[in-house]
């Protein structure tokens, strides 16, 4: 069942026959040096666990191109615990929260993670009535902060330490697209 159509981009709910692409993309050195590590492959064991057996309220879905899979993208509305973390504690707003990467490298560097990310926003305005989307990518990830960047995100703050990426604590940005109504 599909949560979006944009162009050649359709986000799907993810269905367990998905579990096979996770372990494909998810075992890829290439794919794991940006998510996850690459200390860090998927088994099949280890995708039901992270991906189909959570109780949290992310939308985990599929990203498909010209109707083939070719990622992944989870979507959430941010919890009391990471709007005091990254500063939104006093605020009643819709802030959500994205994680994503494109699983299938041939499709990297043309375009597609932009026209995903332009999409989503305009998903989480629309339908989930968001004023505010936020991601925290690793800072060494410039490639990702660029895409980002390019779809209106911008730096907010700092988070050292932030996230366990191939045996080191790594610093993240804070990044924030506001949306005026």
């Amino acid at each position: 069942m599909n949560v979006y159509e944009s162009n050649e981009i359709t986000v799907r709910f993810l269905e367990t026959e998905d579990e096979h692409h996770l372990v494909k993309w998810l075992s890829d050195p290439e794919v794991l040096q940006y998510y996850e590590g690459r200390d860090r492959p998927h088994d099949l064991e280890h995708v039901r666990e992270h991906f189909y057996n959570q109780d949290d309220a992310a939308t985990r879905c599929i990203v498909e191109y010209e109707g083939n899979p070719i990622g992944y993208i989870q979507f959430y509305e941010l919890e009391e615990e990471e709007r005091t973390e990254y500063g939104y504690g006093d605020t009643d707003e819709i802030i959500y929260g994205t994680d994503q990467f494109i699983g299938e490298v041939d499709y990297w560097n043309k375009g597609i993670g932009t026209q995903l990310m332009q999409s989503m926003l305009a998903y989480l305005i629309n339908e989930k009535q968001a004023s505010k989307v936020v991601m925290d990518p690793q800072a060494w990830n410039h490639r990702a902060i660029s895409c980002y960047e390019k779809c209106g995100f911008q730096k907010i703050k700092l988070l050292e330490k932030h996230e366990q990426h191939e045996g080191q604590m790594r610093d993240c940005w804070l990044m924030e697209n506001i949306f005026l109504r």
